[in-house]
Formats: C-alpha cells, sequence, structure tokens
C-alpha cells in the first residue's frame, strides 16, 4: 500500500507555514510593502531544491510585482538562514519564488459568472421570475 503524504509533501507543507511565518514576521523590505501570501510550495524529490509560489494581495501592477518577486528572491538566502533553524532538515531547499495568479484568475472568473448570470435575469425579465416562485 502507498503511502498517502511522502515525504516531500509533508516538507512543503511545513515549508509553506514557515516562510508565511518568516514573511510575515521577519522580513522588512520596503518592497514588500503589500501583503505577501504563501499559496504553495512544491519541493524537489531530494529535496534541495523548492518552488514557492506567493500572491501579493492589494496590489494589481504588474512592475510592483516583479519588485516583489525581486525582493523575496534576494531575501532568499536570509530566509533560508531561517528556515534552518526552524526546521531539521539535513539540506536545507534552494528557494526560488515564483508569482501565482491563480487568486487573481479565481476572481476575474467569478465575476464574469456573476455578470452572465445578472444579465440573464435582467434579459428574462420579471414575469419569468414570477412563474418560477409560483411553480
Amino acid at each position: 500500500m502507498a503511502k498517502e503524504f511522502g515525504r516531500p509533501q509533508r516538507v512543503s507543507q511545513e515549508l509553506q507555514k514557515e516562510i508565511a511565518v518568516i514573511l510575515q514576521r521577519e522580513i522588512k523590505d520596503p518592497r514588500l510593502g503589500m501583503m505577501v501570501t504563501v499559496s504553495g510550495v512544491e519541493v524537489s524529490r531530494d529535496l534541495a531544491y523548492a518552488k514557492v509560489f506567493v500572491t501579493f494581495l492589494n496590489d494589481k501592477d504588474e512592475d510592483a510585482i516583479k519588485g516583489g518577486l525581486r525582493a523575496l528572491g534576494d531575501a532568499s538566502g536570509f530566509i533560508r538562514t531561517l528556515l534552518g533553524k526552524a526546521m531539521r532538515l539535513r539540506i536545507v531547499p534552494e528557494l526560488t519564488f515564483f508569482y501565482d495568479n491563480s487568486l487573481v484568475e479565481g476572481m476575474r472568473m467569478s465575476n464574469l459568472v456573476t455578470n452572465v448570470v445578472r444579465n440573464d435575469a435582467e434579459r428574462r425579465g420579471p414575469q419569468e421570475e414570477e412563474d418560477k416562485k409560483e411553480d
């Protein structure tokens, strides 16, 4: 029987928690003035490399996102040092930060669906809605 959660999955979950805490409490870079959320971490099988997916809340400017990713890349050594103290790992993974736009895309899709439903209700008119309520 296969393991439900292998070591890389468990390490990635723990890394996600620890990196989120570090970004919230320890990183004081003014380029990261916006809220940074760690949405996911993918760890290689040998635990030597980690892709950290982040979202920047309250910011939709492309240049600010690139600047935030650059700031996180510059701070990756410091973050690795703090991770080494917080977690007991033989090798602390090399961190690479990527912007995760799934939250923004999800909100955009939700707005599109809401607009379609609203437009459909307006097109049908009040008479058809009353007929539905009577059934």
